[in-house]
């Protein structure tokens, strides 16, 4: 085109070079500077629940090539408390949360399972005095009637009620064992990247057990979301997850945090009842197989 209608080959190729040397002077501020990313700092300096999705975060960052620093937050930040942070935009820079739609309305998510989904696999942490209960298990609708614990502010809370579990809600997740030592529910679902390590901490009752046979399973993501008004870190930490699945170092990395743990829990040997997710947000990658982790053997 050319005249008053367009632009002419001259004109055209001038802004083509203008807008090559803006991205390419963007790319060199972005990795020219430090970039500073401060997480939740989680319970205590042994809660290990935090060292997978930390690791992964190097990993991404590592992979742009930019320079970093990245930190816990200067007091201990439980998960409510750590979102509402972020979405004014204080303490925190960055989460890693299991999805809903009213979650991805209030951030802006990175939208790569960085569990693989295996914050949806749930194995049942119970009291070993009500174990007989569970023995006798075959059907979903067994399940249903025992009542169930999760945490207020959770979205496996509104999961569950939506499938028609009865649930005891609790505020804090200490409170959510407490409430099982005194049988105040009768298990405690807790995903299969999480499960191990709260049993193995210190002062738990020793009658608080793992349920050896059943699981429910739902389709979820935990992401890293940042705040709205962040997007080039967004997509600066998408980008080094990307990168990191296309080398195989995203799978390396996941196998050397979860495989044990998933050999330790007999998953190929349980029940697994499958439960829909009506909170799942409809942009959720579930389409690309190689994101996700999924147990055999779901029972409908």
């Amino acid at each position: 085109m050319n005249g008053k209608h367009g632009l002419t080959k001259t004109q055209s190729g001038s802004a083509l070079k203008w807008v090559v040397l803006i991205l390419s002077l963007f790319v060199n501020a972005v990795q020219a500077a430090t970039w500073t990313l401060t997480y939740p700092r989680p319970l205590d300096d042994d809660d290990m629940r935090s060292e997978y999705p930390v690791a992964l975060l190097k990993l991404a960052l590592d992979k742009t090539g930019v320079n970093y620093q990245l930190l816990p937050s200067d007091r201990i930040l439980l998960q409510g408390k750590s979102i509402r942070q972020l979405r004014e935009n204080r303490e925190v820079n960055v989460v890693w949360s299991m999805t809903d739609v009213q979650r991805e309305k209030d951030l802006l998510p990175i939208r790569i399972p960085i569990a693989k989904g295996l914050i949806g696999l749930r194995v049942f942490v119970i009291n070993q005095r009500n174990q007989d209960e569970f023995k006798g298990i075959s059907s979903k609708p067994d399940i249903l009637k025992l009542t169930a614990i999760q945490g207020e502010e959770w979205p496996d809370t509104k999961i569950l009620q939506a499938n028609g579990f009865n649930v005891l809600t609790v505020k804090e997740y200490d409170e959510a064992y407490a409430s099982l030592s005194q049988n105040r529910g009768d298990f405690f679902p807790r995903s299969v990247i999480e499960v191990l390590t709260e049993l193995e901490e210190k002062g738990r009752d020793p009658d608080i057990h793992l349920e050896p046979d059943l699981a429910l399973y739902y389709p979820t993501a935990m992401y890293f979301f940042v705040n709205r008004g962040n997007p080039i870190l967004a997509r600066l930490i998408e980008t080094g997850l990307n990168i990191a699945i296309e080398d195989g170092s995203f799978d390396a990395l996941f196998m050397s945090h979860h495989e044990a743990t998933l050999n330790k829990l007999m998953i190929p040997s349980r029940r697994v009842f499958r439960l829909e997710n009506p909170l799942l947000p409809e942009k959720t990658p579930t389409d690309n197989g190689e994101l996700w982790y999924k147990p055999q053997g779901l029972l409908e």
